[in-house]
């Protein structure tokens, strides 16, 4: 089969693809340098738009709505703008196989790909139940979600079993913002995760003790402290009953599975330097290996605040990282010095009427502040995290884009504190003041 040469490759296709096709085209990229290698069957788009706006009964969000960048405010970069700045969006292609010392890709029909500069955007695949050999977990409308194709397929279902029974599995990302889009759906919703409290990673018990109030208040039934241990189906596959480690068993015509993900590195495995999970780079995401960069959830990169390496799994990141990497590649063709990445931790999420954000690291002490009745017309609370008598840390439920702004500013600038009681009793205006 013919060979496909170009200067620049992205493989994958996801928000950070999107992003670097972006910062190519800022940069002056010249038509035919660059590819874009996908196995989804879009453009790059703003994934978040998967398990909020996408799954809404009405006022819903489609394609070419959420195409990157409109997520950050950008523009739209719908496939007819890749055409028009000569980038070759190559779809529906998955790569078998990579060969960097030879900077060759290799697709699933056979199609050989070269390269000069190659970056990594291959993103997280989400952890199945299956992979853990759960009894019945291959049932009929037991959902993940990851890519539009399995939004698609939730969407199908959701309409075919109307005013029907949810359960969630899980307590984090996923699990919160698709137990709030089923509620919408007029879905009888439960959610079980093996944790104390949910998104644990995260929250603090005072934090995670709202969203679970707030979500009890809408009528979703919240089952802790145990797990899904199998599943059974009716004569059509479909599945009807989720079995709990705790004896309990759940009715079910929809199952949505949220426990995490994996970083797609297997490609690439023995070939570049890892680092916690991820593939080892420098501040400009380059990696142990002349002309390959990695980007987003692949990338274990040195967080500069923090002076350690890291992995950061948010779209976010996934942005910053990607615009980063193009602009290194190109200052370091033009022999021009770079700043490194100086990345602040940045997570937020929106379901039902709620939003929050958390800029910093929650690592030390806490401190809960503001109103956190989950029965408040108005909630607005926030916590700060406290190490070495510095706050490092911040997270705010309700706030304005200024008072988001001051929280990022103190997570930043990691101000001293004199006594937690202080900051207990100054809450919010202690950013807002800085």
């Amino acid at each position: 089969m013919a060979e496909k040469s170009f200067k620049y490759v992205v493989v994958g296709g996801g928000v950070a693809a999107g992003y670097a096709a972006r910062e190519f085209a800022k940069q002056g990229v010249k038509p035919g340098e660059l590819a874009i290698i996908s196995k989804e069957a879009v453009a790059p788009y703003e994934r978040p738009a998967l398990s909020k706006a996408y799954l809404f009964p009405e006022g819903f969000a489609r394609l070419p709505g959420f195409h990157c960048c409109v997520g950050s405010g950008g523009e739209r970069l719908l496939p007819e703008w890749y055409k028009e700045k000569g980038i070759e969006l190559i779809l529906s292609t998955e790569i078998v196989t990579a060969d960097l010392a030879a900077k060759t890709l290799l697709s699933a029909a056979g199609e050989i790909f070269k390269y000069h500069n190659l970056i990594i955007a291959t993103g997280s695949t989400v952890i199945r139940l299956t992979d853990f050999g759960v009894q019945g977990a291959d049932a009929k409308n037991i959902f993940y979600l990851r890519e539009i194709d399995d939004a698609d397929k939730l969407i199908e279902v959701i309409k075919a079993k109307k005013n029907g029974k949810c359960v969630i599995v899980g307590g984090g990302y996923i699990g919160l913002e698709l137990g709030a889009v089923m509620k919408m759906n007029n879905f009888d919703v439960s959610m079980v995760y093996p944790e104390p409290w949910c998104m644990p990673r995260l929250f603090t018990a005072g934090i995670a003790s709202f969203y679970e109030g707030y979500y009890a208040n809408k009528g979703i039934k919240i089952i802790k402290g145990t797990v899904a241990v199998g599943f059974t189906a009716d004569a059509n596959g479909e599945v009807k009953d989720v079995k709990l480690k705790d004896g309990r068993v759940l009715e079910a015509d929809i199952v949505v599975v949220g426990v995490g993900g994996r970083p797609l590195t297997k490609l690439f495995k023995g070939q570049v330097e890892e680092e916690k999970g991820g593939i080892k780079t420098d501040g400009s995401f380059k990696t142990s290996v002349p002309d390959v960069y990695a980007v987003g959830d692949v990338a274990t990169f040195p967080l500069k605040l923090y002076g350690e390496m890291r992995r950061v799994e948010h779209v976010d990141h996934a942005r910053k990282s990607a615009e980063q990497a193009v602009k290194a590649i190109k200052a370091s063709e033009d022999g021009k010095p770079f700043d490194e990445y100086d990345y602040l931790p940045y997570f937020y999420s929106r379901s039902f009427d709620l939003s929050w954000q958390f800029y910093g690291d929650n690592v030390g002490d806490t401190v809960l502040f503001g109103d956190n009745n989950p029965t408040s017309p108005k909630p607005k609370f926030g916590s700060y995290w406290i190490k070495d008598g510095k706050v490092v840390g911040a997270f705010l439920e309700g706030g304005n884009p200024e008072e988001n702004k001051a929280i990022a500013k103190i997570a930043k600038l990691q101000p001293p504190v004199e006594s937690l009681e202080q900051l207990k009793n100054e809450g919010l205006s202690f950013a807002c003041k800085i």
